[in-house]
């Protein structure tokens, strides 16, 4: 799963808007905005805290096999 599809899956299962995302991310919303349309990609430290905020609302990413 490419993160732009992750970042979108994350706020619609905790039903929030980008600009929300942004703001509990750290990060402004430009940012997540840019990630969810594919413009751009996280640096390694946003990763790191994009994957954290999951793990505290318990959202896991399944694999679609092919």
């Amino acid at each position: 799963m490419e993160f732009k599809d992750k970042v979108f899956q994350l706020r619609m299962q905790l039903n929030m808007s980008q600009e929300t995302l942004a703001r509990n991310l750290g990060v402004c919303y430009a940012t997540v905005n840019r990630w969810e349309k594919g413009v751009n990609i996280p640096r390694p430290q946003q990763i790191f805290v994009f994957d954290k905020y999951c793990k505290e609302n318990n959202i896991i990413f399944e694999e679609v096999s092919r």
